[in-house]
């Protein structure tokens, strides 16, 4: 049997090597590229819209991806729930409103989220009336009725615009619809105009077949001296603090899937349209390219590119919170925007439209 025992002997090294370099393969780090990915939550301001295009454009290009992020995407119930939501730690990050920030930091110190990329670079707060009606300048709101949703931001800020352009607010009679009967009411002469959230009314006319361009006279807050800000990505403060490479990695792909966006908004609206084919692509569109012209690529965006703001503009549209709204105190910039995250302006720059 001497004769065999050197082969056995092979064959049991041969198996024992064999399972060191197992254990080896096993307990070595992995690659850079197969590490865990960061799971964010991201909650979005409404129902699937034109507006939220380059979210899912993003993950459709491997942006998140690219960052080492695994973004989580969920309709959402309104502007200013998407910063109670974050607030609560429900969701890591999402799309709302700085104004909502501005007054849950005003009140909550430390606990509010934080904007860390602005998109709409002017509140979408309107009024409007039919463009055959009585009401040609805000002025004629006075001894009318306006239609709002109950707490809504564009009827809460009212005593602003009134306020810069001479109404007497005692005169304007005020009534709460439901908000998706806003335009409706309107239309039949419930009411002789209505306070809204531009860039959902517009598209709202839109499908009651009204062409919102020549039948409806605009008033938007932003023409009167309002200088708010709007919608932007926020995000919690706990990400904030624990996971900062994350959040510049979220802005990163944000601000890449935007410019692509406005670049090509057609295969923006496809990724839209895979997660909800019920969706008319060329509504969503029209959506998207009005937001864009009316709220997002303002002036100033030309200057200081996308996702930025003006400190002096924000300090100021603080002051208008705070009267419209009767802050127990004004927040400071740094509560509400950090621009640590934003890339190189060379990389947010769009050309004029």
């Amino acid at each position: 049997m001497s004769r065999f025992l050197p082969r056995r002997a092979a064959g049991l090294a041969l198996s024992a090597l064999s399972l060191l370099m197992a254990l080896g393969a096993a307990l070595a780090p992995a690659p850079a590229a197969a590490q865990a990915e960061t799971p964010i939550k991201f909650v979005l301001d409404w129902k699937l819209q034109g507006v939220h295009a380059w979210y899912y454009l993003a993950q459709d290009r491997g942006y998140f991806a690219r960052e080492k992020l695994a973004v989580t995407i969920d309709q959402g119930e309104g502007s200013a729930a998407t910063v109670t939501k974050t607030m609560a730690g429900a969701y890591q990050a999402g799309f709302g409103d700085v104004n909502a920030i501005v007054q849950n930091a005003a009140a909550k110190p430390g606990q509010a989220p934080v904007m860390v990329y602005m998109l709409y670079n002017r509140a979408p707060f309107a009024l409007i009336a039919k463009a055959d009606g009585p009401i040609r300048t805000p002025r004629d709101l006075q001894g009318r009725t306006v239609g709002t949703p109950a707490g809504g931001a564009a009827a809460r800020m009212f005593p602003v615009i009134a306020a810069r352009t001479g109404i007497d607010a005692a005169k304007v009679a005020w009534t709460n619809v439901a908000p998706n009967l806003q335009e409706q009411l309107l239309l039949k002469g419930h009411v002789d105009a209505a306070a809204v959230f531009s860039v959902t009314s517009y598209m709202n006319l839109v499908a009651q077949g009204i062409d919102p361009d020549k039948d409806i006279r605009w008033f938007h807050y932003g023409d009167y001296g309002v200088e708010l800000y709007g919608n932007g990505v926020m995000v919690s403060q706990q990400l904030l603090r624990e996971r900062p490479e994350a959040v510049a990695g979220l802005v990163r792909a944000i601000n890449h899937a935007v410019r692509d966006t406005i670049a090509d908004p057609d295969a923006a609206i496809a990724a839209l349209v895979k997660r909800e084919p019920l969706l008319n692509k060329d509504l969503e569109k029209r959506r998207l390219l009005y937001t864009l012209k009316t709220v997002m690529l303002m002036p100033e965006v030309t200057t200081q590119g996308l996702g930025d703001v003006s400190d002096a503009r924000f300090a100021r549209g603080f002051l208008q919170l705070k009267e419209a709204f009767d802050l127990p105190r004004v927040p400071t910039a740094a509560e509400v925007f950090d621009r640590r995250f934003l890339p190189p302006l060379a990389e947010r720059t769009v050309a004029k439209r």
